[in-house]
């Protein structure tokens, strides 16, 4: 007991009681962090982001932002492995299937991805952060390299594979970036059904051409 006859008891970690985010269905702390650092990372760049703001906009302290994940660059690695966690399937879908439909297969699967907005807004958020710092952008390559780009490389069996490879996500990522983050017209607004015929054969051609 302390002096004022109130109950010692265990010191509570500042932000809501893990109990009470549970019972309110809330998403648990480590998932709140990384939706809150997403959106940190595309409002304000990596540079400018900081692990202060990320714990506020999770509703958490920031000593537990570095219990979690550790540093900036940490967090950072770990919000790009959860934004890209639904292209990492591409390699396994598209050697499914026959080579002369690796072309229509990827440009599918890929659009499929960035038109639904639950994984397209964390994509967006990474690529903005990835093309405005060289830190993030380092993380971004080092990540997407091994668990995308080498895979599919590994899958065509051709010499010059991982060129096929980054010359084939160069055409689906850039008409992406005009498409959903600089908005081109007629680009932003066509349907995926008439741009993907288009887009196909030049990605097959990349790919086994």
């Amino acid at each position: 007991m302390t002096s004022g006859g109130r109950a010692e008891g265990p010191v509570r970690r500042r932000g809501r009681p893990a109990s009470a985010a549970k019972a309110a269905g809330e998403p648990a702390a480590p998932d709140r962090i990384l939706v809150s650092a997403r959106t940190e990372f595309a409002e304000r760049g990596y540079e400018k982001a900081s692990i202060r703001a990320i714990a506020r906009g999770a509703g958490v302290d920031s000593a537990l932002v570095h219990h979690y994940f550790g540093t900036k660059e940490q967090v950072f690695t770990a919000a790009v492995e959860g934004a890209f966690a639904p292209a990492l399937g591409i390699p396994d879908r598209l050697f499914s299937g026959s080579p002369e439909e690796w072309g229509e297969q990827l440009t599918r699967f890929v659009f499929r991805i960035w038109e639904r907005a639950v994984t397209r807004e964390p994509m967006l958020a990474i690529l903005r952060s990835a093309v405005s710092n060289e830190t993030a952008a380092a993380i971004f390559r080092r990540l997407i390299a091994r668990n995308l780009l080498e895979r599919l490389a590994g899958g065509l069996g051709q010499p010059d594979a991982e060129l096929r490879v980054e010359l084939a996500m160069a055409q689906l990522v850039g008409t992406a970036m005009l498409r959903y983050v600089i908005k081109v017209e007629p680009i932003a607004s066509a349907p995926p059904e008439v741009l993907i015929p288009r887009l196909a054969p030049v990605v097959q051609r990349h790919l086994t051409g």
